[in-house]
C-alpha cells in the first residue's frame, strides 16, 4: 500500500463501558485490553492466570486471577465485574492454549493434552459467556465476541486439536448469536491469521519458522495484536449494530489462498532487480 497517499483512521469512544478480556496479559488480549483503555472504557478486566504478567499491565486495567477451565473461576470474575462496575457491556472471549505437545496426529496425541485444550479453550468460553449472558440479559444490551483462529475454516497435518476446537468457538458465537438476538445481545466471532504474539512465536518451528508463517499470507507479514483489537473494537461498537453470528476473518488474506496453488516466492527466491534501463 503506497504511504504516499492519505490511509485514513477510526476512532472509538467507549466511555461508560465496561468489558471483560479472557487471557489479557499478553498478545492478542493485551492488546484489546490497551485499546478499551485508549478508548476511555470505564472498566476493563483482563482474566488471566500470569500473575507475574500482571504486575506489567498498563494503568487502567483491572487483573483479576481466573483460569478459563475453571466453571467457578468463571463465575466469580463475571460477579466481580460486576460488583465493581455495575455492569457488563463487553465479553472477549480470547484465552487458549497451543501448546508444543499438541502437534500430533491423533493416534499419537496424549488425551491429558486433548482434554486441557478443551477444558480451555472451548469450556472456557462457554463459562465465561454462560455467566456474562445472564448479566446481559437483564440489561437487554451486550456484545460476545470469540477469538477463533484461521484454523478454524482450514486445517494442516498435526492440528487435529487446536483447529476443531476453534471452528467449534466460530459456530459457539453463531448459536448464541440466534438465541440472543431478541435480547439486545450480539455475539461474534475474530478469525485471526498468524499474528505476532508469544503463542505464535513459541510454535514457529512446528510451522516452518517466521518466514515461512508470513508468506503464507497473501499480504506477506504475520499480523499485529494491534489489527486484531481494532478489529473487537469496531464489532463491540454501535457501528457494527446490524452484525451478529457470524465471524470475520482478521487473517491477511490467507483464507483466499488455496493451498493448491503456487505458494508465493520467498524473498530470497526473488530475483535480483535489473539495473539496465
Amino acid at each position: 500500500m503506497s504511504k504516499s497517499r492519505p490511509l485514513g483512521k477510526v476512532g472509538y469512544d467507549n466511555a461508560g463501558r465496561v468489558a471483560i478480556v479472557s487471557g489479557g496479559c499478553s498478545g492478542i488480549g493485551l492488546a484489546i485490553c490497551e485499546a478499551f483503555v485508549e478508548s476511555s472504557a470505564a472498566g476493563i478486566v483482563c482474566l488471566d492466570i500470569n500473575e507475574r504478567a500482571a504486575e506489567q499491565l498498563p494503568s487502567g486495567i483491572e487483573f483479576r486471577r481466573c483460569d478459563t477451565a475453571s466453571e467457578n473461576d468463571c463465575r466469580e470474575a463475571v460477579k466481580w465485574t460486576v460488583d465493581r462496575f455495575g455492569g457488563l457491556d463487553v465479553l472477549v472471549n480470547n484465552a487458549a492454549i497451543q501448546p508444543q505437545d499438541s502437534y500430533h496426529p491423533l493416534d499419537e496425541l496424549p488425551m491429558e493434552v486433548w482434554h486441557r485444550l478443551v477444558s480451555v479453550n472451548f469450556a472456557g468460553y462457554t463459562y465465561l459467556a454462560k455467566y456474562s449472558l445472564v448479566q446481559m440479559k437483564q440489561q437487554q444490551s451486550g456484545v460476545i465476541i470469540n477469538i477463533a483462529s484461521a484454523q478454524g475454516h482450514r486445517t494442516a497435518k498435526e492440528v487435529g486439536t487446536y483447529g476443531p476446537i476453534k471452528a467449534a468457538n466460530i459456530m459457539q458465537a453463531r448459536q448464541w448469536g440466534v438465541e440472543y438476538a431478541r435480547e439486545g445481545i450480539r455475539v461474534v466471532s475474530v478469525s485471526p491469521g498468524g499474528i505476532d504474539t508469544p503463542l505464535v512465536r513459541a510454535s514457529l518451528q512446528e510451522q516452518g519458522g517466521a518466514q515461512a508463517l508470513a508468506n503464507r499470507h497473501p499480504i506477506g507479514r504475520i499480523g499485529k495484536p494491534k489489527e486484531i483489537a481494532n478489529a473487537v473494537l469496531w464489532l463491540s461498537s454501535d457501528h457494527a449494530s446490524f452484525i451478529t453470528g457470524t465471524d470475520l476473518e482478521v487473517d491477511g488474506g490467507l483464507g483466499a489462498f488455496t493451498a493448491f496453488a503456487d505458494p508465493y516466492p520467498m524473498p530470497n527466491e526473488l530475483e535480483p532487480k535489473s539495473d539496465a534501463t
